[in-house]
């Protein structure tokens, strides 16, 4: 029988009669939650949304450990295909890993009016990263300490896991974000990339990679105030600002 949904980590939808949509995607170990104002923000300006709950997320670390990377994406491909059956013009906007499933969309539709990435997961890992995790994988190691609610703001917390799975985070590097790096010189959505200078679980650095390395228009805000989870952070009025600028400016 599947956990009982954390409180705040359920999936979302605002269907109404708008004529364009943004499908909003959360990260790692992270839920709906983290992202669910975002969202909320772009219905009331008049958007329909669909925001996932991607598979293994906002129960149990136990019933995230099996999950992997085409788990997530095909989440986010089915969420998708719900908004376009509802509008033709649509923006993706995803936080950290969830951004990391936005360039796969930007790469998998091109006909994409746009995409926000926040604090994405962009670069690939060295081979050390990815070979210090494999033998932490092999010696039984199934779960890491948690890398969730990395905010500046001490008044909030995001109601992530307290701990993080290491095939799934496998997955996520080599499934993912090395397959992800692949594609960017070939994709040409529009982006709005927001950044913040100090990040204690995404590199600022991989930010600055996709930058160098995306085939589209980059408009970037840098964040000076907050932590990863920008959207539950200090500047989150200003993520909110500027990614409702972006989705009227390219979808209306």
């Amino acid at each position: 029988m599947p956990a009982k949904v954390m409180l705040g980590a359920n999936a979302w939808s605002q269907i109404g009669e708008g004529t364009a949509g943004v499908l909003v995607v959360h990260g790692f170990t992270g839920n709906p939650g983290s992202v669910r104002e975002l969202a909320v923000k772009c219905a009331d300006a008049g958007f329909e949304v669909e925001l996932p709950r991607l598979a293994g997320h906002g129960t149990t670390v136990e019933e995230m450990i099996p999950t992997r990377w085409s788990d997530w994406s095909s989440d986010t491909e089915s969420a998708y295909q719900q908004l376009r059956e509802r509008v033709e013009k649509i923006i993706v906007v995803g936080l950290s890993m969830g951004g990391g499933l936005t360039l796969w969309m930007a790469a998998n539709h091109p006909d994409l009016c746009g995409i926000v990435c926040i604090n994405p997961t962009a670069q690939p890992m060295p081979a050390e990263t990815i070979a210090g995790l494999q033998a932490m994988i092999d010696s039984g190691a199934e779960t890491l300490p948690s890398i969730g609610s990395d905010i500046a703001d001490p008044t909030n917390k995001e109601n992530s896991y307290d701990a993080t799975p290491t095939r799934a985070l496998m997955s996520l590097f080599v499934d993912g974000m090395a397959e992800n790096a692949k594609k960017y010189s070939q994709t040409k959505v529009p982006m709005l990339l927001i950044n913040s200078v100090q990040d204690h679980v995404v590199a600022p650095e991989q930010s600055d990679y996709l930058v160098a390395n995306y085939g589209g228009p980059i408009e970037r805000v840098m964040l000076e105030r907050s932590y990863h989870v920008a959207t539950q952070d200090y500047d989150k009025q200003v993520v909110f600002e500027k990614t409702l600028e972006f989705a009227r400016r390219v979808l209306l």
